[in-house]
């Protein structure tokens, strides 16, 4: 038996919004950054907290920036190829895409004091960053087998409230005009699945009798959901999130440098999911005729937005050979607008004639959609995670370093609220049930083949901040979740790991280029749509269970840098 996790969240969340919202899948999207930074940065895996030296160390530890001797301006461009492979229940699918991105352009001032001991020099910084790429398209379906998601929407509108009464919901409360009225006091999610045709009622004035559309009445006159014989989705995303900081420190005696950054961030993010479910042919006649049983439930979501957030750091020199950083970056407090819209419908043959319903009696099909409006957005406030940098790095004589990172982001501390400030308890407490402090470990080293030619190899690791709940097992623990609106694909992340190499060449003592190629792994749960979790015999049970496809986005990204140093 499955272990069921509930919390009283759940019930808050049922009826917590009639508009669409955010939701803690959003916010954990928008709490991650990419490796991404200068060729050299890449090449040696990130791993540059105690280095220094390099630009991409400024969103990290910016007491790197007092390592620098002279003035530079440095900037980075890339081809990146995304594959994406699923595997839902035996059917692999795969994508990919191709992208050439602008990855980032800074500059530093480096101003010195003249003195021997004491503040030796100051720096000054200012550059921009892709810290995030969102790009990618994957497909996954499956054949017979599985819950509808039609299940799922039924079982979720019997479980919902009406927020102006706090009573069950009726056909009644979630019928609705042709104008699709947005100030309904009902989660939109049953709503537009009733409007669509995807769930229907008995009796619209009474309350949790929703069911599936798509079935058959059985020879004692049960209705009968049908199995499901097909399904696909097809996702896309796109967009980034693009930092730029500007960042200050000081070298004390060469042998302490402190440093801080400044940091705006702003996020460009769109996405589209489409999902199909086919019933097959309900019967002889209507395979004569042609005609499946079939629905469609797509989203469509845009969100944009402004944060900022600070770093401080120190690196200490106890030793010509060693090299000692701890870094803190704070969380990004971001403001988002999300713009959003949704359209769903089924077609099922003979259903008002099989019900025998006189609604329809000269159109016994049914074949309607709904969709929703296309020009209303919501607004709200997150907080991502902060997080601690622990460096260390040998400098091994004159030709050769070894550097290593370790990062610790707390992501139980990510934060919603809403635009006018108050917090979003019920997906907060969500957050704090679902996701935990997550390490990533950084290592790379470099050595100089002569004065002018270096080669370089790294990695990062990094492991899943999603707690063990959140991972799809046969037969571990099992949690609801609450995506945004009436999206209901999400995906839970297992791991990311990096695995880096690169080459510079300093053609003169001013002008130098460095190439690096980042193969990027990570393996991801797809569901389509959440498990449905509810109450029998006073005891949590899982009323709706979902089967996710297994994601596997492998990234090869070439870099290039060019750095001119004055």
């Amino acid at each position: 038996m499955k272990k069921v996790i509930c919390l009283c969240a759940s019930a808050l969340l049922l009826g917590s919004g009639s508009m669409f919202a955010q939701g803690e899948m959003d916010a954990y999207k928008f709490s991650q950054y990419d490796l991404n930074g200068t060729a050299r940065y890449l090449s040696m895996g990130g791993a540059f907290g105690a280095l220094g030296g390099d630009i991409s160390a400024m969103r990290t530890n910016p007491a790197g920036l007092a390592i620098y001797r002279s003035s530079e301006i440095v900037t980075t461009v890339s081809l990146s190829s995304i594959k994406t492979k699923t595997d839902w229940l035996g059917i692999e699918m795969d994508d990919k895409k191709t992208r050439f991105n602008f990855d980032n352009i800074a500059y530093v001032g480096y101003f010195p004091t003249g003195n021997d001991e004491g503040v030796i020099g100051w720096n000054v910084g200012f550059s921009y960053n892709r810290v995030k790429n969102f790009n990618r398209q994957y497909r996954m379906g499956r054949g017979a087998g599985g819950n509808s998601i039609t299940d799922y929407l039924a079982g979720y509108a019997n479980l919902g409230i009406d927020l102006t009464t706090g009573n069950k919901l009726t056909g009644n409360d979630l019928w609705s005009t042709d104008t699709y009225n947005p100030y309904i006091s009902q989660d939109w999610l049953p709503t537009l699945a009733f409007n669509s045709g995807l769930i229907d009622s008995d009796n619209r004035s009474q309350a949790g009798n929703f069911f599936s559309t798509f079935g058959y009445f059985d020879d004692e006159h049960q209705w009968q959901p049908l199995e499901v014989q097909a399904a696909d989705m097809l996702v896309s995303e796109k967009g980034a999130i693009d930092k730029y900081d500007f960042s200050f420190a000081t070298n004390i005696s060469n042998r302490f440098f402190i440093g801080a950054t400044v940091s705006v961030a702003d996020i460009d993010y769109s996405t589209s999911s489409i999902y199909d479910e086919d019933f097959g042919y309900f019967n002889a006649e209507a395979e004569n005729v042609g005609f499946r049983d079939h629905l469609y439930w797509d989203n469509y979501s845009s969100m944009n937005g402004t944060g900022y957030s600070f770093n401080l750091g120190v690196i200490a020199r106890p030793t010509d050979f060693l090299r000692l950083g701890v870094a803190y970056n704070s969380p990004t407090w971001y403001k988002i607008t999300n713009y959003y819209s949704a359209e769903a419908g089924a077609f099922v043959f003979d259903y008002f004639k099989e019900r025998q319903n006189p609604v329809a009696p000269n159109n016994p099909d049914m074949d309607w959609e709904a969709k929703t409006p296309t020009d209303f957005y919501t607004e709200y406030k997150l907080r991502t995670p902060d997080k601690w940098i622990f460096s260390a790095a040998a400098i091994l004589g004159q030709n050769a370093l070894i550097s290593v990172d370790y990062e610790l982001t707390n992501y139980k501390s990510m934060h919603l609220q809403d635009r006018d400030g108050y917090d979003q308890e019920g997906d907060n407490s969500l957050i704090k049930r679902d996701f935990r402090t997550s390490g990533m470990l950084k290592v790379g080293a470099e050595y100089k083949v002569t004065p002018q030619f270096a080669i370089r190899v790294g990695g990062a690791w990094q492991n899943s901040p999603s707690q063990d709940h959140m991972k799809y097992s046969e037969t571990g623990s099992v949690v609801e979740v609450f995506p945004a609106g009436t999206r209901t694909a999400y995906t839970v992340d297992h791991h990311i790991n990096y695995y880096t190499v690169g080459l510079g060449y300093r053609f003169t003592p001013n002008f130098y280029v460095d190439m690096a190629c980042v193969y990027r792994m990570q393996k991801e749960d797809v569901y389509p749509f959440p498990h449905l979790i509810g109450e029998v015999d006073n005891e949590p049970t899982v009323l709706v269970e979902s089967i996710p496809a297994t994601l596997k986005t492998n990234t090869t990204k070439v870099v290039l840098t060019l750095g001119y140093k004055f």
